[in-house]
């Protein structure tokens, strides 16, 4: 069984953060080929959720009051699970763990994210609607949603 946790950037312990920085790599930069820079100055303004798999981190997103990303929306972001443990469940687990988080950490119930746009159905089972526009981040298509 996965086990979440949330934390804030200072609370994270070397070994954690390596894990984090790695699982980011793997997914957004290895397997969807992507040359980007991760490390972007906002992990510090983070609450960091890490989501457990025998004692290994297999899932993960960070989370921002408003005013940080969005002047009006709280955000979810870099939502990543490993490739190794997709298709069981465990990405739907992260965003519903996350969007408590939001709720609970931020007292906000307005959220926004810039999601990969071929993952526009899987937001939108979560609540989330497409706003705009789709644009480019990174070379790969994107499409703010809102909950």
């Amino acid at each position: 069984m996965i086990v979440f946790k949330c934390e804030p950037f200072n609370n994270l312990n070397i070994g954690e953060l390596h894990n984090i920085l790695a699982l980011r790599s793997e997914v957004f930069v290895v397997e969807q080929n992507c040359v980007y820079q991760d490390i972007d100055g906002k992990d510090k303004k983070a609450l960091h959720i890490t989501g457990y798999l025998n004692e290994e981190i297999i899932a993960y997103a960070r989370i921002f009051d408003k005013g940080i990303i969005y002047p009006e929306y709280c955000s979810i972001g870099r939502i990543a699970t490993s490739f190794s443990e997709r298709g069981k469940k465990h990405g739907n687990q992260l965003v519903e763990f996350s969007i408590k988080q939001c709720y609970k950490s931020f007292n906000s119930r307005a959220i926004k994210i810039s999601a990969q746009a071929h993952l526009e159905k899987f937001y939108g089972r979560h609540g989330f609607y497409a706003s705009g526009e789709s644009y480019l981040e990174d070379g790969i298509p994107h499409i703010g949603m809102l909950l």
